[in-house]
């Protein structure tokens, strides 16, 4: 049964969101509660699937290549019965985000990898899946905002 944040869940979860590295005592002291509360509550959260993980953000000093990013626009077939789909997407790691869409496409995929050509390998695949009817790629030019 999931539980209701109270207001130091609240600000534990605004702590961590600006620096999720913050040891549990500094933490404690930036919420008024001990380092074990702090720690049950955090193990908590993650049980309750409001912390569903830890993500590292490459700053500006970044020494890997940049991903190179694409939207992929796919029609399906059967928009009811495109499951399959899906699930071949979810396999494949450089998928980020897929999202099912109310209007003209049925299915937002949204692909980062480290070369145009791997882009193009997954498009390939994703276009030759049975379920899929068309597809169109737009690839991102520059990223203003990512959160």
């Amino acid at each position: 049964m999931k539980r209701i944040l109270d207001r130091s869940d609240e600000r534990i979860l605004t702590e961590l969101t600006r620096n999720g590295r913050i040891p549990h005592a500094e933490l404690a002291e930036k919420v008024h509660l001990s380092r074990n509360a702090v720690r049950q509550r955090i193990e908590r959260l993650e049980r309750d699937g409001l912390i569903q993980g830890y993500t590292i953000v490459v700053g500006e000093g970044k020494t890997r290549a940049a991903a190179i990013t694409a939207m992929i626009f796919v029609y399906r077939h059967d928009r009811m019965r495109g499951g399959d789909v899906i699930q071949t997407l979810k396999g494949i790691p450089e998928v980020i985000s897929c999202d099912v869409m109310s209007g003209e496409f049925d299915l937002v995929v949204r692909v980062e990898a480290s070369a145009a050509d791997r882009i193009r390998e997954i498009w390939q695949e994703v276009s030759a899946l049975q379920g899929v009817r068309d597809t169109l790629t737009a690839f991102a030019l520059s990223s203003m905002i990512k959160r």
